[in-house]
This record gives C-alpha cells, structure tokens and sequence, in this order.
C-alpha cells in the first residue's frame, strides 16, 4: 500500500521504516520538504519525504504520529482534501507537560484526540490504535513475550480492518487485536498512558505491554 507517515520524531519515523522492511511504499511527512530528519530517514530507508501535504495526497492511508497536542494543526496542514475517504490511524496521545511530570492528557471539551479528527475532518476515516504502548513495541511485539493486547477503536468497520492488517503485517497476531467499539472508546486509551507511564518507571528500561486475559463466564 501507499502509506504517508505524518510526523519525523522516534515514533513516526520507527513506524515509517518498519512499513518500508514489510514491503509498503511511505512518504514522511513534515512541516517542510527539507526537514533535516526526514531527508535522512529517506536517504537511509530508500524511501520518500516531503510536507504534510505531499505525504497526505501520496497515501491511500494516512498514519498520525505527531504529538496530540498538534496534531490538528498538523492534518489542516495536511489539507481535508487530502485526508477525505482514507483511513487515518492515529497513534497519538495529548500529552501536556506544562506543570511537570507526570503530564496530564489534554482532552477537548471532553473529546479524546481521535474524536476531534473526526470532528473536523469528517470525510476522513479515523482508527485508534497503537497509543498504549512504546514505539518499539508498536513495530514488534514478539519484545514482550506472551499474548499481549493491542486496541482498535473507529466507527468504520473497514478501515478498522484495514488497521488490523497493517498491524498484522508488524507481526501482530489476530487473537492480540482488541477492537473496543466505536471512536470514542478512544478516550480511554488516549488517558491510559498516564498508567503506563508509571509502570514504566516501575519496571525500568525494558519493552512491556498490557494483556488481556479472558476467563470462563461463571455459570
């Protein structure tokens, strides 16, 4: 597929070379054509980079990595014509650092972040997924051993497929995807990261994740 990566930091450019080594074609995305990470990026990856725009218009899906807090800047850059009938993934998360650590997530007027893209950008068609978990996990997750858990929410059935194959593609197993319901189940992983930011810190500097375990209903 063509995919367009919109944001050069760790996680947007993890994601755009982990697409590139399972066979997909990827522009990166940013504010300028010449911006310095994402010339490199492409010149290391034999791929493509150029603004937000480019990359939007060369994708049939778009991904969001940028910080939540911009993020809405960052797709009106990117032009409404540009994200209309594709599926957006959002991976972000509103972090808000301005009173310190632990950040607190900004939400809007209630809303996570993958309901306000929504909001403004009604045509395009928004997936939830990837925001509950380090960027190295997101490309592999055999780093955590066991079944562990990665979520999907959107409205729109098949791009919610769509997302599931692309993370099928990263090694992702169905029985590990959890498709929670509709965009605003959203809300509550966008505010989960909190939590893992704190286990985190308690487990120190190795790859985990959450994990869903089912029982047996109770008779």
């Amino acid at each position: 597929m063509k995919i367009a990566v919109l944001g050069t930091g760790e996680v947007g450019r993890r994601l755009a070379s982990r697409f590139v080594q399972v066979g997909h074609a990827v522009v990166l995305g940013s504010r300028t054509a010449d911006n310095a990470e994402a010339v490199a990026w492409a010149a290391a990856n034999a791929a493509a980079n150029g603004t937000f725009a480019d990359a939007a218009a060369f994708g049939e899906v778009v991904v969001n990595a940028t910080g939540g807090l911009v993020t809405l800047d960052v797709l009106r850059a990117a032009g409404a014509a540009n994200l209309d009938g594709k599926v957006l993934i959002d991976v972000s998360n509103a972090l808000d650092f301005s009173r310190g650590f632990p950040p607190k997530v900004a939400t809007f007027d209630g809303r996570g972040v993958a309901e306000e893209i929504q909001r403004e950008f009604p045509g395009a068609r928004v997936v939830k997924t990837l925001n509950t978990m380090n960027n190295k996990v997101m490309v592999a997750p055999e780093l955590v051993p066991g079944d562990h858990t990665v979520f999907l929410s959107g409205d729109d059935a098949e791009a919610k497929a769509v997302t599931a194959g692309l993370l099928g593609d990263f090694g992702w197993r169905d029985e590990q995807i959890l498709d929670l319901g509709g965009l605003e189940t959203a809300r509550a992983t966008e505010q989960f990261v909190v939590l893992w930011i704190h286990v985190g810190g308690a487990v120190g500097d190795v790859p985990f994740n959450i994990a869903v375990h089912r029982g047996t209903p109770e008779g």
